[in-house]
């Protein structure tokens, strides 16, 4: 299985790069991995307006939902 999607682990790497890399400010940095991390969010989440469940919650091979009730057959992105 490959990693799942963490937003909290993506965000302290971002605010630490930026902060620590880039001598950003907090705020600046802040601000960079809110955005990076609503732009992952989007990234990993089933376009299919039926579905919206993530891609951790799709088999990836046949692309299929793993969420019972729900009726989507392939990961839209």
């Amino acid at each position: 299985m490959s990693h799942t999607f963490d937003p909290n682990e993506l965000y302290n790497r971002v605010v630490h790069y930026y902060i620590d890399k880039k001598s950003y400010s907090k705020e600046q940095a802040n601000q960079i991995a809110r955005k990076v991390v609503e732009r992952e969010k989007n990234r990993h989440t089933c376009k299919n307006v039926n579905c919206g469940h993530g891609i951790d919650d799709h088999i990836r091979h046949s692309e299929t939902c793993l969420v019972l009730d729900c009726e989507c057959r392939k990961f839209v992105s």
